[in-house]
C-alpha cells in the first residue's frame, strides 16, 4: 500500500474565512496576524520576554553594550574582540555628518520637532552615500554602520544649532553611548551616566514587528532601498501611540504636577474614557521587561539628583491606575518601557521633544536588521511583497449618486 507523505503546515499564516465566498477575514490593525518569520527577535507578551537573536534582554541590558548589541543584531552573533574592534572602528569612521546636511539644517526653522529634522535628513544621507545603487549584503552592511553612527549626530546637532550653540565633534576615546551625551551637552559624561545612556540604547534596539519596524519591512520588501526603508519608519515611529508615547508620558506628568494631585488625575482621565500614557502595551500582559531596567534607573538618578517629583509622579500614578483597573475591569495593567523613560531623561537634562529621537537612535539598528532579513530572505517564508487587502464600504458603480455629471452641469 502506498501512503501519500503528509505536506508540513506552512509557517507563513493569513487569517482567512472558511465560508463559500472565501472573503478575508477582516483584523483591525492586523493585531494577531503572522505575516512573516522573523529571526531577530522574539516578543512572549504573556511571559513578559524580550529576546534578541535568543537572547535575553536582561542578560544584554547588565553585560552588553550597544556595540555588541548592533552585531549581533546585523550578524546573529556576539561579536568576538576582534569583530567588536572592527566594528567600533568602522561606526568611528563614520561617525560624521556630509558639510551639506548640516548645511541644511542650518536652514530649518528653529521649531522643527526633531523627530523631522532627523526622518528629513535620513533621504539626504542617502544621497551622500558611495554605496546607495549597491544592493549587495556587503554594501547595505556599510550603510547600516553609517546610518547607525550618524543618527546620534543628526539629534545632537539640531539640539545644538537651535540653541545656537556651534555642533561639537565626537571623540575618538568615547563609545556610541558616551558620545551622544558628549556631542549634546559639550561635556564628556561622568562613566556611570554614559552606561545608563548605553542600557537605554540596548532596551530599545529592537522589539520585533511594531508599527514602525513593520513599515521598514513593508518598505524594504518594494526594493526600495535602506534610506527609503529606514525613513519611512521614523514616520511611523514619530507618532504618539508609537515612539512619540515617551513624550506624551512626560506631558502628563507635567500636567499633573505633584505627587499629591496623581490620583485624582487618573481617576477622573479614566472617568472620561481617555488613556493614561505610558501604562499598558499593544503586546506585554504583564511587566514590559524593559521598564524593569529604567524603574530603578529613575529611582537612582532622582537620588543622585536630589530632584524626586517626577519619581514620585511615576510611582504614584502606576499604583493609583492599577487600582483603577483591578476595580473597575479586574483586570492588571503595568507600566511599559516609555513610563520611566520620561523620568529618566528629564532627570539627564533631555528636553522633551528629543525622548523620541532617543528611541530613533537605539531603534535604528533593529531596523537596519529588519531590512536586510527582508532583503536577503535569512528567515523564510516571506511574502515578495505586503499588500494587504481591505473592506470596500464605499458606493458601488450605478448606485444613486453615482452617475457622472460634467462640471458645467453641477452647478
Amino acid at each position: 500500500m502506498i501512503v501519500k507523505k503528509k505536506e508540513p503546515e506552512p509557517k507563513l499564516t493569513v487569517e482567512t474565512a472558511t465560508d463559500e465566498a472565501c472573503q478575508p477575514t477582516k483584523n483591525i490593525g492586523l493585531r494577531g496576524v503572522v505575516v512573516a518569520d522573523t529571526a531577530i527577535c522574539n516578543v512572549d507578551g504573556q511571559k513578559g520576554v524580550l529576546t534578541y537573536r535568543g537572547f535575553d534582554i536582561q542578560a544584554l541590558a547588565e553585560h552588553a553594550t550597544y556595540e555588541e548589541v548592533v552585531h549581533l543584531l546585523l550578524h546573529g552573533a556576539l561579536p568576538t574582540k576582534a569583530e567588536l574592534a572592527a566594528l567600533k572602528a568602522s561606526l568611528a569612521e563614520e561617525r560624521y555628518l556630509p558639510s551639506a546636511i548640516v548645511d541644511a539644517m542650518r536652514t530649518l526653522p528653529a521649531q522643527t520637532r526633531p523627530m523631522d529634522v532627523l526622518q528629513a535628513m535620513v533621504p539626504m544621507l542617502g544621497a551622500y552615500d558611495p554605496d546607495l545603487a549597491d544592493e549587495s549584503r556587503a554594501a547595505n552592511g556599510r550603510k547600516a554602520l553609517r546610518l547607525i553612527a550618524r543618527f546620534p549626530l543628526i539629534v545632537s546637532a539640531w539640539y545644538r544649532l537651535r540653541q545656537g550653540l556651534d555642533i561639537v565633534r565626537p571623540s575618538p576615546d568615547l563609545n556610541h553611548a558616551a558620545n551622544f551625551l558628549y556631542t549634546m551637552h559639550g561635556v564628556k559624561p561622568d562613566p556611570e551616566t554614559a552606561r545608563d545612556m548605553d542600557v537605554i540604547l540596548v532596551v530599545h534596539a529592537e522589539h520585533s514587528f511594531n508599527a514602525s519596524t513593520f513599515a521598514c519591512r513593508q518598505v524594504a520588501s518594494t526594493q526600495a532601498h535602506i534610506y527609503a526603508s529606514i525613513g519611512a519608519a521614523l514616520g511611523a515611529l514619530s507618532g504618539d501611540l508609537h515612539g512619540g508615547a515617551n513624550e506624551e508620558v512626560r506631558r502628563m506628568f507635567e500636567i499633573i504636577g505633584a505627587k499629591e494631585n496623581a490620583r485624582d488625575y487618573v481617576i477622573k482621565t479614566l472617568d472620561a474614557g481617555g488613556k493614561i500614557m505610558g501604562m499598558g502595551h499593544a503586546v506585554y500582559k504583564t511587566v514590559d521587561p524593559r521598564a524593569r531596567f529604567l524603574q530603578p534607573m529613575a529611582r537612582r538618578l532622582a537620588e543622585q539628583t536630589g530632584d524626586f517629583r517626577w519619581f514620585e509622579i511615576n510611582e504614584e500614578v502606576a499604583q493609583v491606575t492599577a487600582e483603577e483597573f483591578k476595580r473597575r475591569k479586574n483586570i492588571a495593567i503595568y507600566p511599559n518601557v516609555d513610563f520611566y523613560a520620561a523620568t529618566v531623561y528629564s532627570l539627564m537634562g533631555i528636553p522633551t521633544d528629543l525622548f523620541t529621537p532617543i528611541f530613533a537612535v537605539a531603534r535604528v539598528a533593529g531596523y537596519a536588521a529588519h531590512f536586510m532579513e527582508e532583503r536577503f530572505a535569512e528567515a523564510q517564508p516571506k511574502p515578495a511583497l505586503y499588500r494587504p487587502g481591505a473592506e470596500y464600504v464605499g458606493r458601488y458603480c450605478g448606485e444613486e449618486g453615482c452617475e457622472f455629471v460634467p462640471l458645467d452641469e453641477r452647478g
